[in-house]
């Protein structure tokens, strides 16, 4: 008998919820459900174990987790995988049409980011934190300045490479940075980045020339909030 995790959902059709022609309609199909598109956003930046999504995403149940791995794998948005020894171990990874979908969050985000209903403070994943990077990068500000930065969340750790005006991420670090962050978790950092609290008071550990470090952070700004008057 499979186990739970090895039970594959049949693939989504087309017009299952709406019945609609419009691709907007059938992208709903395939990522409406609770936590799919959160489950893309933990894959975005590489293969995850089970476990891990499990510890990223805490409000969701080994069950529906399950269960919407197996849909999105049926409908070719997510591929398993066996990490190599020593500690072999099924990953969930996106195919390169799941990560293809990477602009559609960034750009859901940059919009519900500016409703007056939107609340930077609750909790955040490390990955939704790095993502939250590349979608709120003040990309001509940052033309003509090249830098990396190392970040360490928690237990997850990243590397950000800024060039040309663009901002790649990858998981680990690496030598040679001009600047890093070391957080507790994604809120502290995002209290840093988006708040001007200073790193100290939230337990953060900087490290870099302050005024690079400083002009780096400028470069990240929420969007304004809708219907507010600009201050």
């Amino acid at each position: 008998m499979k186990s739970q995790k090895e039970t594959i959902a049949p693939p989504a059709a087309h017009g299952r919820w709406y019945d609609d022609a419009c691709g907007t309609a059938f992208g709903m199909e395939l990522l409406g459900e609770r936590w799919s598109l959160l489950i893309v956003r933990e894959l975005i930046f590489g293969p995850r174990r089970f476990s891990d999504l499990r510890a990223e995403l805490p409000g969701i149940s080994a069950k529906i987790l399950t269960e919407r791995l197996a849909g999105l794998e049926a409908s070719g948005i997510v591929t398993r995988s066996t990490a190599p020894a020593p500690t072999p171990a099924r990953l969930y990874g996106l195919t390169a049409w799941g990560m293809a979908a990477e602009p559609i969050i960034q750009e859901l985000g940059r919009w519900a980011a500016a409703s007056p209903q939107h609340d930077p403070t609750l909790p955040l994943s490390a990955a939704s934190m790095m993502m939250s990077l590349r979608t709120m990068l003040d990309r001509p500000a940052a033309a003509g300045l090249a830098l990396s930065c190392n970040f360490a969340i928690g237990h997850a750790t990243f590397t950000a490479r800024l060039e040309d005006g663009a901002l790649s991420i990858r998981r680990g670090t690496s030598e040679g940075a001009e600047l890093s962050f070391t957080a507790p978790d994604a809120p502290a950092l995002a209290a840093v980045i988006y708040g001007g609290v200073p790193p100290e008071a939230v337990g953060v550990t900087a490290m870099g020339e302050a005024a690079l470090r400083q002009r780096f952070i400028d470069l990240f700004n929420l969007p304004p909030k809708v219907g507010v008057p600009a201050g």
